[in-house]
């Protein structure tokens, strides 16, 4: 079976965290593995402390904080240059 990246969405629900989790499911690849986690639950807002999560909505990649995420907004291109949306080999 082949590798999937692992793509997570910190989200809030918020109009602006949905609008990111339709960008990053439109431009997912079936190597990519997206999964959508709410803030509010106290486990994930631990885990988003981890990787350095300071806003949301925010997107990690392999278990990496995506560089557009660093900051403040999601960019596209970013999330591509990470990897999102690109197959597996």
């Amino acid at each position: 079976m082949a590798q999937k990246r692992k793509i997570e969405v910190f989200s809030a629900g918020c109009p602006a965290c949905e609008d990111t989790t339709r960008l990053v499911n439109t431009i997912a690849c079936p190597s990519c593995e997206v999964t959508v986690l709410d803030m509010r639950d106290p486990k994930v807002a631990g885990r988003a402390k981890v990787l350095g999560v300071r806003s949301v909505p925010a997107v990690a990649i392999n278990g990496k904080l995506a560089d557009c995420c660093a900051g403040r907004g999601v960019e596209e291109g970013k999330l591509r240059a990470a990897g999102l949306g690109q197959p597996v080999r």
